[in-house]
């Protein structure tokens, strides 16, 4: 899948970008490898646009909670996709001591909330608007909800964000927490397949966004408000009548590391990939069984123009 989007964002940044020193061009730029597919994917695409650029690249493997130390010690040099809704309060306390240095957003559209997939829309009219939701709850009852829909919400160890909105909206819809990751993946593709209606707390990005062409359902912005105030929102009696508060994921590096890589310092500065790039790359990881390596350098090959702009603003 190639991404027009992805490659008209990164030439308008290398425009702006003027060519930099190579620095220590023959010493290896380490950047952190964390716990997910999709920050591997987000790794390697930004370790091969360094190598294009003439630099040496170590991959080394940090949680994503505790990396920040080596981070500010020169340990490692780069980590690239920071959630801010996921991130310790080392990272805080590293960026005030000057330490670590925060390099832009990455530019993932992250979100979660109530999801569907896309055939959905045909047996409930009137999605993505939530107001739908009203009118066409029972077309999501199951036995064990009968006469109340049913949202297949997270795991229960991971909260009751489904639940907590189906109450904010006072909808007739019951949350059923799913018993895993994988009990939501396989919802998806029962719906899929079967055409039967769903509706479930997901996030993205995901690969199953793409596989199964999930759909977020309208509703409005989360915010403080929201979350502490029952009079904020359209339900004047409860809170959480809106979405998931907005997630940021941004790039920092050690502090040091503009002045040792100018010209890499400026590629991982203006490098930015988008969900339609990642998501597709985590299911042929995820799913289709391919090595990251394997599927970074074949996206690497189909979508030379989305990247090389960057890597020769910063380089020529």
């Amino acid at each position: 899948m190639k991404t027009i989007g992805l490659g008209i964002a990164l030439t308008a940044l290398a425009g702006a970008v003027q060519a930099a020193d190579m620095g220590a061009a023959d010493e290896p730029i380490k950047l952190a490898i964390n716990e997910w597919t999709g920050q591997h994917v987000t790794t390697h695409v930004a370790g091969e646009m360094l190598k294009a650029a003439g630099y040496k690249v170590e991959y080394v493997t940090a949680g994503m909670m505790n990396q920040f130390q080596a981070l500010a010690d020169g340990d490692i040099h780069a980590t690239l996709e920071i959630w801010s809704s996921n991130v310790s309060d080392e990272y805080a306390k590293k960026i005030s001591e000057g330490t670590v240095v925060e390099i832009g957003d990455l530019g993932l559209n992250a979100r979660e909330g109530i999801a569907y997939p896309a055939h959905v829309a045909d047996l409930c009219p009137g999605l993505p608007a939530w107001e739908a939701l009203k009118d066409c709850a029972q077309v999501f009852a199951t036995a064990e909800t009968i006469p109340m829909g049913r949202l297949v919400d997270y795991p229960a160890d991971w909260g009751t964000p489904g639940a907590d909105r189906m109450t904010g909206f006072d909808l007739p819809i019951k949350a059923v927490p799913a018993g895993s990751e994988g009990a939501l993946i396989a919802e998806l593709r029962a719906s899929t397949e079967r055409k039967s209606p769903l509706l479930i707390t997901f996030w993205q990005p995901h690969w199953a966004m793409s596989a199964y062409d999930v759909k977020f359902v309208d509703l409005p912005v989360g915010n403080e408000e929201c979350f502490n105030d029952p009079a904020w929102g359209p339900n004047p009696n409860a809170v959480n009548d809106c979405d998931f508060a907005p997630s940021r994921i941004f790039k920092a590096s050690w502090s040091g590391f503009a002045e040792k890589w100018p010209a890499a310092y400026e590629i991982l500065s203006n490098y930015q990939l988008s969900v339609e790039a990642q998501q597709p790359m985590m299911g042929k990881i995820d799913v289709d069984g391919g090595s990251v390596e394997d599927v970074v350098a074949a996206w690497m090959a189909e979508n030379e123009g989305s990247w090389r702009p960057v890597v020769d603003a910063a380089t020529k």
